[in-house]
């Protein structure tokens, strides 16, 4: 395992430590876990777009578009959430 070293201002150094403690964990720990997500967060992100893309590249080879003024007014959609 390699140790890094890393400078924060000293608020968000206390801020860590109180939450590190409310976890029952160390800062070292919960920066280690940080790090190690931000693979599957950058592979989900990745993913997403993608989808966005086929999801978009879809819509316009059906020949339809979204429009402003396909979508509900302020009225109905308070409406519909009270039901």
């Amino acid at each position: 395992m390699a140790n890094i070293t890393v400078s924060v201002p000293d608020a968000v150094y206390r801020s860590a430590r109180i939450r590190a403690a409310e976890r029952g964990t160390s800062v070292s720990a919960m920066v280690a876990e940080f790090l190690a997500g931000t693979d599957d967060r950058d592979a989900e992100f990745e993913r997403l777009q993608a989808l966005q893309g086929e999801v978009i590249a879809e819509v316009r080879a059906q020949g339809t578009a979204f429009s402003a003024a396909d979508r509900l007014s302020r009225e109905d959609v308070h409406h519909r959430a009270v039901r």
